[in-house]
């Protein structure tokens, strides 16, 4: 184990909602409490954080990684391993049936491969002897040794992974493995146990949202200890409490050019892998609105997915020039990476924006998202309206009321369900009418996913890793 007089935290963010989630919270006021020294392993390049960051905290920036056709064979083995052990969960059955490949390339074949053996040799101590064999893999890579130079040059206590699941977080947790560095990860979002792969390597210790993410987490990883699993809740929301990403409400109908004496309702889209009838459900509430079938005049603004750009609704802003658009300011940070997507970062001005849309929006509309939970957080009535099956030709979006962390959702009663245009604007209706319908529902949906209040979620945090570092 390395020594040294300080207690320094080695930050790892991998992406644009890790940096939003870690670096525009309060987290680093929080962590600056609990540490010396703060060394942030950035996979985005490093002129993205802001000057102004504590004293203690430094910005190491990660090369980029390319996983070899070895590493990503066992990677790739362990995660169809991993799907059909739990393939009883209607989510990761879907996930397993979505990744099998017929193309012709090394990788296609090798797919086939992995899935014809794997049908056979999938249990838990299977799975870990993958593991090994990717982090083995991986041991003389060159950005491994890169790594490896940072972690002995920095001398860190504890090493901390924003995201349990890309596959360039590898190598540093081989290089902090070889160290003996402990390390943790906090569980990125709430469908990534029960509806996803396995995790891109195993740590020591891990931070959740919840009690029921908790469960999750021991439950497909049976390996892991039950005292390194802390619930603390999620940064992801605590920045709609803070007070410097507040808006008023005059500035939000000027800034989106809304009508201020209407009701406004908000359609937030994903993006075009998962929700590709988001075009659909905008046109037909966009009509509804022209033909009156919404019994009030009402304003309709569409937030776009930070994760793409926006050329697939040109026809509906030709067709309904009403609409209001907000184009989320992820600003893409460089382009010669494997994962684009992950280089987009976001600006504290479209955090302004977000949580100004959840806070003075009366209806947040959406295809089964984590939306849904933040609109909740402001009490606002949700409607996720999924017309696709496989008999109608459209995009099958029903199957995702399957998955186990939607499930729960469709279960509780916090949301309304609309699987036609009928059930869709019935919906839209009564909730114009009816705002405080399903509060009740909503809160308990809260407090099972989230577990603990907004406030001091970044302070639970710091002190939890200072605990796993003390341990």
């Amino acid at each position: 184990m390395l020594q040294n007089a300080y207690k320094t935290l080695g930050l790892v963010i991998t992406d644009g909602v890790g940096f939003r989630n870690f670096v525009f919270s309060d987290f680093l006021s929080e962590a600056v409490q609990e540490f010396e020294k703060i060394i942030i392993y950035s996979g985005l390049p490093a002129e993205v954080y802001n000057e102004n960051l504590p004293d203690i905290v430094e910005i190491r920036e990660l090369p980029i990684f390319v996983e070899t056709f070895d590493t990503w064979f066992w990677r790739k083995f362990k995660e169809v391993a991993h799907l059909q052990l739990h393939k009883k969960f209607f989510g990761i059955n879907d996930n397993l049936e979505a990744n099998k490949s017929t193309g012709s390339s090394n990788r296609g074949r090798a797919t086939r491969f992995i899935y014809k053996l794997t049908r056979r040799f999938h249990s838990e101590k299977f799975i870990l002897f993958l593991e090994k064999k990717q982090l083995k893999s991986l041991s003389q890579h060159q950005v491994t040794k890169r790594c490896l130079d940072f972690l002995r040059e920095d001398h860190p206590n504890f090493l901390f992974f924003t995201h349990q699941r890309p596959p360039y977080v590898v190598p540093m947790v081989v290089a902090a493995n070889e160290l003996e560095i402990g390390t943790g990860s906090f569980i990125f979002s709430w469908d990534n146990l029960a509806s996803k792969g396995r995790m891109a390597a195993n740590f020591d210790h891990y931070l959740v949202w919840s009690d029921l993410m908790k469960n999750e987490l021991l439950y497909f990883y049976p390996e892991t200890a039950v005292q390194n699993v802390k619930v603390v809740g999620t940064p992801q929301f605590e920045p709609y409490i803070l007070d410097r990403y507040k808006t008023i409400k005059e500035d939000f109908y000027y800034r989106f050019a809304l009508d201020p004496v209407l009701k406004t309702i908000c359609y937030s889209c994903g993006d075009i892998s998962t929700s590709r009838n988001d075009e659909l459900y905008i046109g037909t509430i966009a009509a509804a609105i022209e033909k009156g079938e919404i019994l009030e005049s009402v304003n309709l603004l569409v937030r776009t997915s930070p994760a793409e750009e926006i050329d697939r609704f040109e026809n509906l802003k030709q067709r309904f020039p009403f609409i209001s658009w907000n184009y989320p300011n992820w600003a893409v940070s460089r382009k010669d990476h494997p994962e684009i997507w992950s280089q987009r970062v976001p600006s504290e001005q479209d955090l302004k924006d977000l949580s100004a849309i959840l806070q003075f929006s009366h209806i947040g509309i959406n295809m089964c998202s984590t939306m849904s939970l933040d609109f909740m957080i402001f009490d606002k009535p949700v409607i996720n309206p999924v017309f696709g099956n496989e008999e109608n030709g459209l995009y099958n979006d029903q199957r995702f009321l399957n998955y186990d962390h939607y499930k729960k959702v469709v279960e509780s009663g916090a949301v309304k369900i609309a699987k036609d245009k009928e059930e869709l604007m019935f919906d839209i209706n009564f909730y114009l009418s009816n705002p405080g319908s399903d509060t009740k529902e909503r809160r308990e949906l809260l407090n099972l996913e989230i577990g603990m209040p907004l406030e001091g979620t970044s302070r639970r945090i710091a002190k939890s890793l200072r605990k796993f570092l003390e341990e």
